[in-house]
């Protein structure tokens, strides 16, 4: 059983605030992964986190996201990708911690990216450490782009690519709200290719500064991915609630918005 958890940039950061990591927050979500490893040993877990306030506030002022070019460009491309490090530091030493076995994959060391898409990423390393019983650990980076020059990908991305070269059963994807809210703020249950048209009016951009695209970029993203991954779900779910994390990784309770493909 593996599944890819995302912490979202919104969860371990303040986005509104250059560089503010969130460790309190971190650090309980981490034990709760912990606990859940411990007590359910067949589970695999490949984690992945967003650049928060860390690389979006320099992806945003160089522009990196649409490309690089320039020499100010590319001091800029260099400055995102050490932001975006240094919250993978932090995040992997609040996971060590707690307990968590886990390895630092920097995904702009194999990634090349063809017009804001990932055409090549290692995924061996990945599937080696998932075997050993480690928990990867990647993040939202930059990119070289054969069009672009450089890019951003973002956690969404890499978990897209991953999943066409690993098996993955599901997908946790945790931020500060509950779910995908429809017009009244109610928590949309279900999303499938069936019910997708009739509740875009209700999907929206990301609180904050994010160069990646907010909750409506990330439900079609993930719809597109359990279409092409048949038995594949996805769950968006409330990352700010205690021990919820923990009991849905031991199949003891079911929150949030499920996509899912019929």
């Amino acid at each position: 059983m593996l599944t890819f958890i995302k912490l979202g940039g919104s969860l371990i950061t303040d986005k509104r605030i250059e560089s503010s990591f969130r460790q309190d927050v971190t650090a309980r979500v981490a034990h709760e992964i912990a606990a859940a490893l411990r007590d359910k040993p067949a589970l695999r877990v490949l984690i992945g986190h967003g650049s928060g306030s860390f690389g979006h506030f320099a992806a945003k002022r160089y522009r990196t996201i649409e490309g690089v070019h320039t020499p100010e460009e590319w001091r800029g491309f260099a400055e995102v990708a050490t932001t975006a490090a240094e919250l993978n530091y932090l995040v992997a030493k609040t996971l060590h911690t707690a307990g968590v076995p886990v390895w630092r994959l920097q995904p702009s060391a194999s990634a090349l990216a063809c017009d804001g898409r990932i055409a090549h990423l290692s995924a061996e390393p990945v599937q080696q450490a998932l075997e050993r019983g480690l928990v990867p650990l990647v993040y939202g980076d930059v990119a070289l782009d054969t069009v672009r020059g450089g890019t951003i990908i973002s956690t969404e991305t890499i978990f897209f690519y991953l999943a066409h070269h690993i098996r993955v059963n599901q997908i946790l994807l945790l931020g500060e709200v509950a779910g995908v809210y429809d017009q009244n703020g109610i928590v949309i249950p279900e999303i499938t290719p069936d019910n997708i048209a009739d509740i875009e009016n209700a999907l929206g951009g990301s609180s904050g500064t994010d160069v990646t695209g907010g909750m409506e970029t990330k439900v079609r993203d993930m719809l597109a991915l359990t279409q092409r991954k048949r038995g594949l779900t996805i769950r968006i779910m409330d990352g700010t609630q205690p021990d919820l994390l923990r009991r849905t990784l031991l199949d003891e309770t079911q929150s949030g918005t499920l996509i899912h493909t019929n």
